[in-house]
């Protein structure tokens, strides 16, 4: 799922505004908050590490029984941890988000079609979340004036409101649809599932310049660096002349990516949350 393009003016605005703007340098305030969401992240992965150690110990086996056949092996390591348990990737993140192209560990799927690409892209762009989503980041950037030219009151808002609905579309079009099919890639997120969590967070963040290739192959991720930037460009057709300096263009389109690289860290750890967590509810 693509935030929108808005995202890092909001989020200089309001730092700007504050005491914090004057000491820190945009560039710090970029590590701050990619350090927060690591370090989320991070939590929320020794809560489930938690979960998985206060699990009682099982019983010894006793040496002098015989063993019995059985079709399923009688222990499992660390390893093959999260494919006996089974945690599956789920269509949405707490009921809420759209996860649809998060793919569960060890499952192998058919090529998307050029139709499947452009319906993934779409689901992403009008789910009733996004809306949502648009809805709040529009109140906020128009709490914070990031766009004065945008103005105040209801029609300042829906100003505000169109264009997080058009990035996020932009965005989503440009990096699930458009471009990979002109790359041959395949959109999907496929979860590692297994080994620690530097291994598992290094992969996920991996994707952001590596991933499979419609034959099953692997390749150079135009989609998400080539798709990000377009869409960073397409934006300054729609958005006010002093927003159009390459600088602020190269901003939308790195934050823009930074995000995406901790959106792939959730889908990792996503289902080992949810069952350790919150039981597979979600």
């Amino acid at each position: 799922m693509n935030q929108t393009l808005m995202l890092p003016n909001t989020f200089l605005a309001a730092v700007s505004n504050s005491p914090i703007g004057r000491i820190l340098s945009r560039r710090q305030v970029y590590l701050a908050r990619n350090a927060c969401a690591a370090f989320a992240i991070a939590l929320l992965f020794w809560v489930t590490t938690a979960f998985a150690q206060s699990s009682p110990p099982q019983q010894e086996p006793d040496s002098n029984k015989q063993p019995q056949s059985s079709g399923v092996p009688t222990s499992v390591d660390a390893n093959s941890l999260g494919s006996a348990v089974e945690v599956k990737q789920s269509k949405r993140i707490l009921w809420i988000f759209p996860n649809y192209r998060a793919v569960s560990a060890n499952t192998q799927l058919p090529p998307l079609s050029l139709k499947n690409k452009f319906w993934l892209a779409t689901q992403d762009s009008f789910d009733y979340s996004s809306f949502v989503t648009a809805g709040i980041l529009a109140g906020f950037s128009q709490a914070k004036k990031s766009y004065p030219e945008f103005g105040q009151g209801a029609k300042g808002y829906g100003r505000y409101y169109w264009h997080a609905v058009a990035d996020q579309a932009v965005g989503n079009y440009l990096t699930e649809a458009i471009v990979p099919a002109v790359t041959h890639e395949d959109p999907r997120y496929y979860t590692l599932g297994h080994g620690e969590f530097f291994k598992r967070t290094g992969y996920a963040v991996s994707r952001l310049l590596i991933t499979r290739t419609d034959a099953g192959g692997r390749t150079f991720d135009f989609a998400e660096i080539v798709g990000n930037g377009a869409g960073a460009g397409i934006s300054n057709l729609y958005y006010p002349s002093r927003e159009r300096t390459w600088t602020k263009t190269g901003q939308k389109w790195v934050t823009q990516i930074a995000l995406d690289g901790v959106f792939n860290i959730v889908k990792e750890f996503w289902p080992d949350i949810n069952h350790a967590v919150f039981h597979s509810k979600y």
